[in-house]
């Protein structure tokens, strides 16, 4: 079996790699976006990675590798092909190219490369699972699927009303508040913390289980504090005004509520 820290160690050098890749992509096109797909697709990478070279019951290391996969792929294809490909820059990447003013590109550097960093202590539930050699899957472990299950198809669900609203050329400086978006701001976002919440369930039972915690911990703190939520409100009161003011006032920010009629 290999040592966990061998693991982390081949690990931290493929999503180093990797967002130094990117970091070189996003030079040529300008749009340092493409962080955000490969944060994704690094996860998912690593959950690959540990399954294979974890060592444990190979059914909970293919469960769990799948589920990383599958979420991260998704993730990391969908802000390829909504937000990146064919795309300008998102407006909370221009905000810190005014911010930043002067050695963008090198910021720009190290903040991809904390991307990576970042990617392996959320990896920590992939790893835990990957090791823990117990023949048997618990039924915390099959509930976790499940719920991996329904937060994969709410997110899914929230992007694709989200995509279908901005399709409509009419909609162009408004705010979506159809389907789950009329119940949350950002279901998008909730359903991507219950997917985390799902990953540390499934890990809890593991040999060192309960370190990944730390993972929807910090995911949510994150989503609440830094770089979704308040990034993301900031650039719609930016752009939409009043309009997204009278949404906030009315609509829940996070989990799912029915709106005010205030």
């Amino acid at each position: 079996m290999t040592s966990s820290l061998s693991m982390i160690a081949v690990g931290s050098a493929s999503v180093a790699v990797l967002m130094l890749l990117l970091w070189l992509i996003h030079l040529r096109t300008g749009n340092a976006a493409i962080v955000d797909a490969g944060w994704a697709g690094g996860l998912a990478l690593l959950g690959v990675l540990y399954a294979v070279m974890g060592g444990g019951y190979w059914l909970r290391a293919a469960l769990m590798g799948t589920m990383a996969a599958i979420w991260g792929l998704r993730l990391a294809i969908y802000l390829l092909l909504s937000r990146i490909i064919g795309h300008p820059e998102e407006g909370r990447y221009q905000e810190l190219r005014r911010q930043w003013k002067t050695n963008v590109p090198a910021k720009f550097l190290l903040f991809y490369e904390f991307q990576a960093l970042l990617c392996i202590v959320l990896s920590i539930p992939f790893l835990a699972a990957a090791r823990n050699p117990e023949p048997t899957i618990s039924l915390v472990e099959l509930l976790a699927v499940g719920l991996w299950t329904l937060a994969m198809l709410g997110e899914a669900i929230a992007d694709a009303q989200l995509n279908a609203f901005k399709a409509n050329s009419a909609n162009k400086g408004h705010t979506c508040q159809e389907g789950l978006w009329r119940y949350s701001r950002h279901p998008n976002y909730f359903f991507e913390w219950l997917i985390w919440v799902a990953f540390g369930l499934f890990a809890y039972g593991s040999p060192g289980g309960p370190w990944g915690l730390i993972s929807p911990a910090l995911m949510l703190y994150f989503v609440l504090r830094v770089t979704g939520i308040p990034a993301t409100e900031a650039q719609a009161l930016r752009t939409r005004g009043d309009e997204y003011r009278r949404y906030q006032q009315t609509t829940s920010a996070f989990v799912p509520w029915f709106p005010s009629s205030k």
